[in-house]
């Protein structure tokens, strides 16, 4: 995995080399300039680096047409942002890890860098395990009386506040807002867990309550499920509410 970091590097300034992404050739691998810069980074970092002839590249392409792999060409280094709250821990985040084994640079934000378009100077972003739904995980029935569950509920309706939200699910709906709008002008975007389908669950709650009060101390809208405007989604449709905080 430090491989991907050495790559990183190789893009970065003032260094700005051009880097030819192997997939699934030798579990994937990197061509870049034969410098000795290079050689020694790679021997600081654990890679392993071979020198390689132009008929040596020139056999890696014809493997290339012939079997499941694919060359890439990568030309810059990316800057990279985690939206996370600012209590997560590293260890919870299969991305977050990678990123700091790797040693390649990120960003934390959360929603107030969100709401500000301070996500739109980022050319890829990770969300963490998030639920912009307002229901904090739908954990309600298993954890509502632990503290770490307790913990997430004060903070979000903090954060709600300070935003000028009356609720949490309101606030994370108008952070999806401006997550779909930086989509929308060509941001890259990985999500992962609850992010995945918690995003479009709020951007289609448009102007209606999809959360049972036992949560959020406010009754349901009625019919909520007739109401999800799918046209407002990122991915899904047609999908399903189940409000119900004991299911």
């Amino acid at each position: 995995m430090r491989a991907y970091g050495v790559a990183y590097w190789a893009l970065e300034a003032p260094r700005d080399w051009v880097v030819e992404w192997v997939l699934n050739y030798r579990g994937g691998a990197f061509i870049v300039y034969n410098t000795d810069e290079i050689k020694r980074k790679c021997i600081l970092e654990g890679v392993t680096v071979e020198p390689l002839s132009q008929q040596g590249r020139d056999s890696i392409l014809k493997q290339i047409e012939s079997s499941n792999m694919e060359l890439v060409t990568l030309e810059k280094a990316p800057k990279v942002a985690i939206y996370a709250p600012p209590n997560h821990e590293p260890w919870d985040d299969a991305v977050t890890l990678a990123l700091e084994y790797s040693k390649i640079p990120y960003d934390k934000i959360w929603d107030p860098e969100v709401l500000s378009d301070e996500i739109q100077k980022y050319d890829w972003v990770h969300l963490h395990h998030e639920d912009f739904t307002g229901q904090y995980g739908k954990f309600y029935r298993s954890f509502r009386n632990a503290p770490w569950y307790r913990e997430r509920v004060r903070l979000y309706q903090q954060s709600a506040k300070e935003a000028g939200f009356d609720t949490v699910a309101e606030h994370k709906r108008a952070v999806t807002v401006h997550i779909a709008n930086y989509v929308s002008q060509g941001g890259f975007l990985f999500a992962m867990c609850s992010a995945c389908d918690t995003i479009d669950i709020a951007l289609s709650a448009e102007g209606i309550d999809i959360i049972e009060p036992e949560i959020d101390g406010t009754p349901m809208t009625a019919g909520a499920q007739d109401k999800l405007r799918y046209d407002n989604c990122l991915m899904f449709e047609d999908f399903t509410l189940y409000p119900d905080p004991m299911r």
